[in-house]
């Protein structure tokens, strides 16, 4: 914590409910690799990692991607545990809050 009582990164989680639902009715270990991914999210430069190695600075067994390749600014999807989870996800870029949004988790 900073001394103006800031802590960590700009970007602020949302979750809609039935997403937030699933995340907890997820066993412990795998809301544990979701925390990871979170963390991920929240701490990245541009939480749509975007680029040539867009996905550079994720762990191997996460990856970023649009939901729809026809709008890249649109819904992004993070995999997560080899595939085998994965969260939806947009990115409000306010300029006084920008916030991500979670829409859907999902692991098998």
């Amino acid at each position: 914590m900073t001394d103006d009582g800031f802590m960590g990164p700009p970007w602020q989680m949302d979750w809609r409910l039935d997403a937030l639902a699933n995340r907890n009715a997820l066993p412990e270990p795998v809301q544990k690799m979701l925390n990871e991914a979170r963390a991920e999210l929240v701490t990245a430069k541009d939480p749509y990692f975007r680029g040539i190695d867009g996905n550079g600075g994720l762990p191997e067994t996460m990856y970023v991607e649009p939901v729809r390749s026809t709008e890249p600014k649109g819904s992004h999807i993070l995999y997560f545990d080899n595939h085998r989870g994965w969260l939806v996800y947009t990115f409000d870029r306010r300029p006084e809050d920008p916030q991500i949004v979670v829409v859907e988790v999902f692991w098998q």
